[in-house]
């Protein structure tokens, strides 16, 4: 069976000198550097299990940048961004942010106005209360808290501005 030689990589001056430097640099990602090694080896005509032994990684890996080099070639991207990770396609967004919003709205107001007897809120609170009241159909206590740990509101130690002061 003949084996099949890797596709020729072609760099410019300016592209191999990038590279180097990514490199060469002490505060580049391992990841990119690693990237960028396996590119220049590719160039300096090295297959892909020679660019595997060499730098202790696998031939898919190897074939993977090779062929990502090589379909970004027309692309009008830098080269850090040639030798990225794409972006990656998650779960739908489960809240829309009209939900979140109210939420937040749920959460700097009185629990006393939801006829709550209680002085402040807990993520356990508001997430029953947002089911009660159908603006979300199921949330869990620990999403409700995350929510709002991101958004830095902490119902719990706020004072609200619609409640006159003792």
């Amino acid at each position: 069976m003949a084996r099949l030689t890797p596709k020729i990589l072609n760099l410019s001056d300016g592209e191999r000198h990038q590279l180097q430097q990514l490199v060469n640099r002490h505060n580049t990602p391992q990841q990119i550097s690693l990237r960028a090694k396996i590119i220049l080896m590719a160039f300096d005509g090295q297959n892909h299990r020679e660019i595997a032994r060499s730098l202790d990684i696998n031939r898919q890996m190897a074939r993977f940048w090779r062929n990502r080099w090589l379909e970004t070639d027309s692309k009008d991207l830098s080269i850090i961004q040639r030798l990225q990770d794409l972006e990656r396609v998650g779960a739908p967004v489960k809240f829309s942010m009209e939900q979140v919003i109210e939420l937040f709205a749920l959460a700097c107001s009185p629990p006393e106005d939801y006829g709550r007897p209680i002085s402040h809120w807990t993520p356990r609170e508001l997430a029953d209360e947002i089911r009660k009241q159908g603006i979300i159909e199921s949330i869990s206590v620990r999403h409700v808290g995350r929510l709002l740990e991101e958004a830095q509101l902490k119902p719990h130690q706020s004072r609200y501005w619609l409640t006159p002061p003792p």
